[in-house]
């Protein structure tokens, strides 16, 4: 049976993601990966991030991208000059210093297509992976796109999702809150990038197949 991983929020922390992947998972071609968006921003090594996981890839590796708000913001800054000056403003600056560029027009093709194609959510018919949350107030619980990609208010128990359960990210939870959670929506964000921040600084992954929780002290 192929393993099942999810890894949270990066937020450019390459050398603790690289130890994540290769220590501790140790991955293995026939692993699926999920990681579950904000690869980049804040953190300083956003474009190392997307290399790494650009290599897997092409090294056939199983390695699965969701959308934050992060990538979003970037997307729309390629755009729109009201929505650069908010990237710009929630660690954009950062991002554009890791890829040596000196404006989002400059930012390769690659790199580009990469945050195009990455998915608002992945339904395996056992476990739902997205960035932030879904509305469970409508009918359609995948209706809603901003909530994948912004909301943080429901319970960690949520009847909608019946027999699957909920991966995702986007809000920073303490270890301890984590390894704790009892529902069926599991939030592996341990804030890796507020390192600077009591309790935070962790980036955790989730071992769907040993239902166990894997994490690092922020290295970078």
């Amino acid at each position: 049976m192929a393993r099942i991983f999810a890894i949270g929020d990066i937020h450019g922390c390459s050398k603790t993601f690289e130890k994540m992947i290769f220590e501790k998972i140790n991955i293995q071609k026939t692993d699926q990966i999920y990681c579950i968006g904000d690869y980049i921003d804040r953190g300083k090594n956003s474009k190392a991030v997307i290399d790494l996981i650009l290599k897997l890839r092409e090294d056939q590796y199983n390695i699965f991208t969701l959308r934050g708000n992060h990538e979003q913001m970037l997307l729309d800054a390629m755009f729109e000059e009201e929505a650069l000056d908010l990237w710009i403003k929630n660690g954009g600056a950062e991002t554009i210093k890791s890829f040596g560029i000196g404006s989002l027009k400059d930012l390769p093709k690659k790199y580009a297509s990469f945050f195009r194609e990455t998915q608002l959510y992945f339904d395996t018919g056992k476990y739902i992976f997205v960035h932030a949350g879904l509305n469970f107030k409508r009918e359609n619980i995948f209706e809603d796109k901003e909530a994948m990609l912004w909301e943080r208010d429901f319970s960690e128990q949520q009847p909608a999702l019946k027999d699957k359960l909920l991966i995702h990210g986007h809000t920073p939870k303490a270890l301890k809150s984590i390894l704790n959670q009892k529902g069926n929506c599991i939030n592996i964000d341990g804030g890796c990038v507020y390192s600077h921040f009591p309790l935070l600084g962790k980036l955790v992954s989730i071992d769907l197949n040993e239902n166990k929780y894997l994490w690092i002290e922020n290295c970078d």
